[in-house]
């Protein structure tokens, strides 16, 4: 399967230093992290999860320092149901699709920080890519394919507060986006 990260992107994290690959993973990761925690937030027994979700993408923006634990972590994460070999084939529901996206996305940020190859940063940015062009693909206008090329484009700088800030910002959307597309259930 090709990668839909653009070649610019690839080439830059190939030259890039293993800072920039961090940079770059944990950017995928903040804007692709309200799909799994918002739509898992109220299902029961996952509360754990959750918070290492979050801690982990959290401690992605740590670029200059590696994570001790990340190849841990990358375990967990294949632990999580949405990473389980049987599930792939049978997610069909919305909130389900993109909470696997999340998961993977932050699976391969997990490992592009422990290795800081490129190419596990190139498989985080195409697991946010194909999400976002699905997304594309359901809700008409909605723009988040190409919002996820520019910020991955803005991840390859050093200005990391603005790339955090529009990441959060892009993750919201992303996550209200969704949302949009999850039938609401009616109560008696």
């Amino acid at each position: 399967m090709a990668k839909l990260v653009e070649k610019a992107v690839a080439q830059a994290l190939h030259d890039g230093s293993g800072e920039v690959i961090c940079l770059y993973a944990a950017a995928c990761a903040e804007r692709m992290a309200p799909l799994f925690i918002g739509l898992r937030a109220e299902v029961p027994g996952r509360e754990a999860d959750l918070d290492f979700y979050a801690q982990s993408v959290s401690d992605l923006w740590h670029t200059d320092r590696p994570l001790a634990d990340a190849a841990e972590r990358v375990h967990l994460l294949e632990q999580f149901p949405e990473l389980q070999p049987d599930r792939e084939e049978t997610i069909t529901d919305v909130a389900d699709t993109y909470a696997y996206f999340a998961v993977l996305t932050l699976r391969h940020a997990m490992a592009a920080h422990h290795s800081r190859n490129a190419d596990d940063a190139a498989s985080c940015g195409h697991a946010a890519l194909t999400a976002m062009g699905m997304l594309d693909q359901n809700v008409a206008g909605a723009g988040h394919l190409a919002e996820e090329q520019r910020l991955q484009h803005l991840s390859l700088s050093s200005d990391t507060a603005n790339l955090w800030g529009a990441s959060v910002t892009a993750g919201r959307e992303r996550f209200r986006t969704v949302l949009g597309r999850i039938p609401r259930q009616t109560f008696p």
